[in-house]
């Protein structure tokens, strides 16, 4: 194998503008969706795992849908692997020496392959590109690269491997560098002559179903024959109209006969036309012409090396009408680029196009039917979470109604045990009157007389009100306590606890204590029993003027007995002179002037009158008399010190009522504050579970417009790829 000559500027300027270019970009467009794709379906992936995974979002995502995602990434992932390897293939098919190798060296520019006398083709030789420097081969069913530097190098190796055989695949990579036509993802594919073998079936399957351009080399010299014919019918058999090329070569022979060579072109065109047309059915009669062509493939090889090497192309022996036959040449080259480049974007990437769209289609699917779940489930959180708030204001309004109702039975209670000690108090003398003892005006018996009076006093109150009050107030405590349970809390009580509720209000009965301590409250309690006259001075001053005035009136003189006029000499001996002379004056002149209105024998009378009544006081001024007037005087005492205490007592009463009603309440609210706080809880969670459930919609609404955006990229790729091969 000669040295390939280095690249010419027509060669490079070929390479830049060929048609193939659009099957190279089109892969690359295709394969970065296909890459930005399968990173979508992983990211889908990951998210409906973690949807899946979170226990709080009750199975938005499906283990189904999980797993309906890692199979589209799986099948993406190995689809990206082949379009990696995707390139365009054109199989080169025809009898034994029909120059299908020569063919294939004329397209490359160089003598890649073996051809000529002696160099048949024995197996299936693919020819393509490597950014290596060095050209090598592979063998089928190894991956030794083997390395090849001339052509009869490699026909050695092919001859002397005496395990290829017909069906065997050698893979021969050429340098880039050194081929324009290899820079392309193009495979050229070098095949043994139909009439060797009769494996056809074979052949189509292994090296034939992924050809997207089919070469028929024949013989200008001869006619197409029927194993020519036969081999492509089962093609046609295997694959919907498949692309195919004839190439008329060594027509250069034609030259020798100039005045036959028109009929014979028509002769020959004639045939293929009707093969391609009316055989094959792969294309119609005004395109098959186009199909056609006449070549001289030993001389455009010839001409192009010597191009490369910087001789003219038409030196050397060359037949007449070279042009003519070079520029068919390149007629088909350009034809057969923009057939193949089309084709090849059809057959490899339509398909994988399609199932993309669908891919996506149903992935973002998936995303609908999840957001649609996360919407439902979200506005369900919502509503839920409104009637817990709603429960959670309506327990925390009762407790406060419900302690306002209590505050106002205690009032109540309180009020009520007010109203009774003062009905108590106006009936202190009823106490008192059955009071039984042994009475003495005497200092010792009065003290202890005193002592027992005063714990007659308050047993007898603290039984009366005990029997007043103590059976009303515990039905009064039981009934607020039965009307906490029933009708207030009892809603608001955890359902483990409604059952159970009985138990939490005492059985024992609720006594109150009254306290009244009279013996610490009358201790200062002084008794008067001495004789008061009923119409003496100081007598008659308390009963007109009262207490305060007649402590003023105590200041002037007052009789202390009915017959004689006693001056109170020390309070009179501590009065200036002046005043006790006019004191004196006045009263004698007061003296005179009832003497003068009503006469002496009326004034002796009513003296008389007096001094009986008098003596009548004092006679009766017994031992019982003197007990009746400390009992009276203890009363009114009594009466004035308990008014005092009512509302102490009282309040002392409602405290205790509730101690009594703040230990079931306590109790209850304990349960209360449990139900509060499992609401509190609840709302928390549903909180959480909400902001999730709009996380998982917020990502679900971006990875459907990720969907979207690939969708319209696959629809660009098809409408600017595909569209007009439908």
């Amino acid at each position: 194998m000669a040295a390939a000559p280095p690249l010419t500027r027509s060669d490079s300027a070929r390479g830049e503008f060929s048609p193939l270019k659009h099957f190279v970009v089109a892969k690359k467009t295709i394969s970065d969706v296909f890459e930005q794709l399968l990173n979508y379906v992983k990211e889908t992936s990951d998210f409906v795992e973690e949807t899946c995974g979170n226990k709080a979002l009750e199975n938005i995502a499906s283990q189904d849908q999980k797993l309906e995602i890692q199979s589209y990434a799986d099948k993406l992932a190995v689809i990206k692997e082949v379009l990696a390897r995707r390139h365009m293939k054109v199989a080169f098919f025809g009898r034994t020496s029909n120059g299908k190798s020569t063919v294939v060296n004329a397209m490359l520019r160089d003598r890649v392959l073996p051809s000529g006398i002696g160099h048949t083709t024995n197996c299936f030789l693919s020819v393509e590109g490597t950014d290596e420097d060095k050209a090598y081969l592979k063998t089928e069913g190894s991956d030794e690269e083997k390395s090849i530097k001339t052509v009869n190098q490699l026909a050695h190796a092919l001859h002397m491997d005496e395990s290829l055989d017909a069906g065997c695949l050698v893979r021969v990579f050429w340098p880039k560098t050194k081929c324009a036509l290899l820079r392309d993802d193009l495979v050229l594919v070098d095949s043994p002559g139909t009439d060797v073998t009769s494996q056809l079936d074979s052949w189509i399957d292994k090296f034939c179903l992924d050809a997207d351009v089919f070469v028929l080399v024949a013989n200008s010299e001869s006619t197409l024959m029927n194993t020519e014919k036969h081999f492509f019918h089962k093609v046609n058999e295997r694959l919907s109209k498949p692309n195919i090329f004839i190439l008329n070569n060594r027509w250069d022979a034609s030259a020798n006969e100039p005045e036959y060579m028109e009929d014979v072109r028509k002769q020959h065109t004639d045939r293929c036309v009707n093969f391609l047309v009316e055989e094959l059915k792969v294309v119609d009669r005004d395109q098959a012409p186009n199909r056609i062509f006449f070549v001289s493939a030993k001389e455009v090889l010839n001409s192009r090396m010597q191009r490369a090497q910087g001789m003219p192309e038409t030196g050397g022996a060359l037949a007449e009408g070279f042009q003519e036959r070079l520029k068919e040449f390149q007629c088909f080259e350009r034809r057969f680029e923009e057939c193949i480049s089309q084709s090849a974007v059809k057959t490899k990437f339509e398909q994988h196009t399609i199932r993309a769209k669908q891919i996506t289609e149903k992935v973002k699917s998936i995303m609908d039917a999840i957001n649609i779940e996360a919407a439902e489930k979200r506005v369900a959180a919502l509503e839920d979470r409104e009637y817990q708030m709603d429960r959670l204001e309506f327990v925390k309004n009762q407790l406060n109604l419900l302690i306002d109702d209590i505050k106002k039975k205690i009032k109540s209670i309180s009020e009520d045990v007010s109203s009774a000690m003062e009905e108590e108090i106006c009936r202190l003398h009823v106490i008192v009157d059955e009071f039984h003892s042994d009475f003495h005006p005497s200092h010792h018996v009065l003290k202890i007389y005193k002592s027992e009076l005063l714990s007659h006093v308050e047993e007898g109150m603290g039984k009366n009100l005990a029997y007043r009050c103590s059976d009303a107030v515990f039905a009064s405590v039981q009934s607020s306590q039965k009307y906490m349970i029933g009708n207030s809390m009892l809603p608001l009580l955890p359902s483990t606890v409604q059952s159970q509720v009985h138990m939490l209000v005492p059985s024992r009965k609720f006594d109150l204590s009254y306290d009244l301590n009279c013996a610490t409250l009358c201790n200062d309690f002084q008794e008067n029993i001495e004789f008061q006259f009923s119409l003496g001075w100081t007598s008659l001053v308390h009963r007109f003027l009262g207490s305060v005035n007649a402590q003023r009136a105590d200041e002037f003189p007052s009789f202390r007995c009915p017959f004689c006029f006693k001056f109170q000499t020390q309070r009179m001996q501590n009065m200036p002179l002046l005043v006790r002379v006019l004191t004196q004056l006045l009263f004698m002149h007061l003296f005179f002037k009832v003497y003068r209105a009503v006469g002496w024998r009326l004034i002796a009378l009513s003296a008389s009158l007096y001094g009986l009544l008098y003596l009548y006081e004092r006679l009766t001024w017994t031992t019982k008399a003197k007990e009746r007037s400390l009992k009276r005087q203890f009363v009114d005492y009594a009466t004035e010190k308990l008014q005092l205490i009512i509302s102490f007592t009282s309040a002392n009463c409602s405290h205790q009522v509730q101690q009594e009603m703040a230990t079931t309440f306590a109790r209850l609210c304990q349960q209360v504050d449990q139900t509060q706080k499992e609401l509190e809880a609840e709302i928390r969670q549903l909180t959480a579970k909400i902001d999730q459930l709009e996380t998982v919609q917020s990502e679900s609404k971006s990875l459907r417009h990720k969907a979207t955006a690939l969708e319209k990229q696959l629809e660009a790729f098809t409408n600017q790829y595909l569209q007009h091969q439908q």
